[in-house]
């Protein structure tokens, strides 16, 4: 997570974790325990813990990726290729990890060779549908530089290869690399040192999650056939990204934890806080600074898509705001010009200031729930988690 977005502590950090011990070096080790016990320590004692296990996690990543990578080179160096752009779009906020992580330590649990592995899983599912979501939405840019299918494109232009063949591998490259990332997401769970009958409990989490997921981008993809009014962007955000977002990484910390009574709270944690994500992006998505967010202010409009945002606009402009809609949302050559045009219609019609307080309204019903049920740390470190994401871009 960036800066702006790790949960900070009300105080200075202390050296190590309160489940941790220091090497030699003075990082932090997080040590196993047979059974988890009840969570001690502060929020920052937690906030700090999770900063360690994800560095472990950081590395449990990269050392996966340079493995596959190495293994993917000696059976044909595009098979390297596709593993080398699918690796450069791992990272970033690492949000699915952290959450993880939280939740695992947060109800007591202490192993971080444990937990490492299944939040690495987390971040590969992230980047499994950040390949096929670029895909479906004709980016070829993620983050403010070429996605799989982008770096494809670019590597064969250079090569002379037409342009038409190029299309199409690019194309297949974003496929391919999007189904060997799901594939790793499962990969990582197996390789969790947990018993067998959590590993079996964790897999079936994130084959239900992606499930959902693809509901959701289902749902989203065939919304474009319908009036925009008649779309539904909010039960799009609550399968397509808050599921596997928060849902999934809260609910497969507390299996992990050996809590699995408090797994249905933290679904429903994750599912406000996920909802409030998604459509604080979709803000960011038309309002924001793309030199901050690396998300381009054009492609969503673009795109036309049918986003809470855009379905108030047109529910509660008037007829001169739907005509600017209707000119310019979802047209593929919309230049700047265009889209503040939009924005004046989406300022006006009190579509901005209904979208956030839905999302307002989303993020306060996470922090009821984290405290009105979780450990005082763990409550307080999702709160600081809900503001941070709640808050972005303002």
């Amino acid at each position: 997570m960036d800066d702006h977005l790790r949960p900070a502590p009300a105080r200075a950090s202390l050296s190590h974790g309160a489940s941790g011990t220091s090497s030699a070096s003075g990082t932090a080790v997080l040590t196993p325990s047979a059974a988890a016990p009840a969570p001690t320590g502060t929020t920052d004692d937690l906030t700090q813990a999770v900063e360690d296990a994800l560095r472990l996690t950081e590395r449990v990543l990269g050392d996966f990726l340079s493995e596959r990578t190495t293994r993917a080179l000696e059976v044909d160096p595009d098979c390297g290729a596709l593993w080398s752009d699918l690796s450069t779009l791992v990272g970033g906020k690492l949000i699915r990890p952290r959450l993880t992580i939280a939740a695992y330590l947060g109800l007591g649990g202490q192993d971080g060779e444990a937990v490492a592995p299944v939040a690495a899983a987390q971040e590969l599912l992230h980047t499994a549908m950040l390949a096929h979501d670029d895909l479906l939405d004709h980016d070829e840019r993620r983050r403010g530089r070429p996605n799989v299918s982008g770096a494809t494109r670019a590597r064969l232009t250079a090569r002379g290869v037409p342009a038409r063949a190029v299309d199409e591998q690019a194309i297949a490259a974003g496929l391919l690399a999007g189904d060997v990332a799901l594939a790793s997401a499962f990969r990582l769970v197996g390789r969790a040192p947990v018993p067998a009958a959590v590993r079996v409990d964790l897999v079936d989490l994130l084959a239900t999650s992606i499930e959902t997921t693809v509901h959701g981008e289902l749902l989203d993809v065939t919304s474009a056939l319908l009036a925009p009014h008649e779309s539904q962007p909010l039960l799009v955000a609550a399968l397509k990204t808050a599921d596997y977002s928060c849902r999934l990484p809260l609910v497969s910390g507390a299996v992990l934890a050996g809590a699995p009574q408090l797994s249905a709270r933290l679904g429903e944690v994750g599912d406000a806080l996920g909802l409030a994500f998604q459509l604080v992006d979709d803000e960011l998505g038309v309002f924001g600074d793309p030199q901050v967010t690396g998300k381009s202010t054009l492609s969503d409009l673009r795109e036309g898509r049918r986003t809470e945002l855009v379905r108030l606009a047109y529910r509660y402009a008037d007829a001169a705001g739907v005509a600017v809609l209707d000119a310019h949302v979802g047209r593929p050559d919309l230049d700047e010009d265009g889209a503040a045009a939009v924005r004046s219609v989406l300022v006006d019609s009190g579509a901005l200031e209904r979208t956030r307080s839905v999302a307002a309204r989303s993020a306060d019903r996470a922090r009821e729930l984290a405290d009105t049920t979780l450990p005082g740390p763990l409550a307080e470190y999702l709160g600081r988690v809900v503001d941070s994401l709640a808050g972005r871009g303002r």
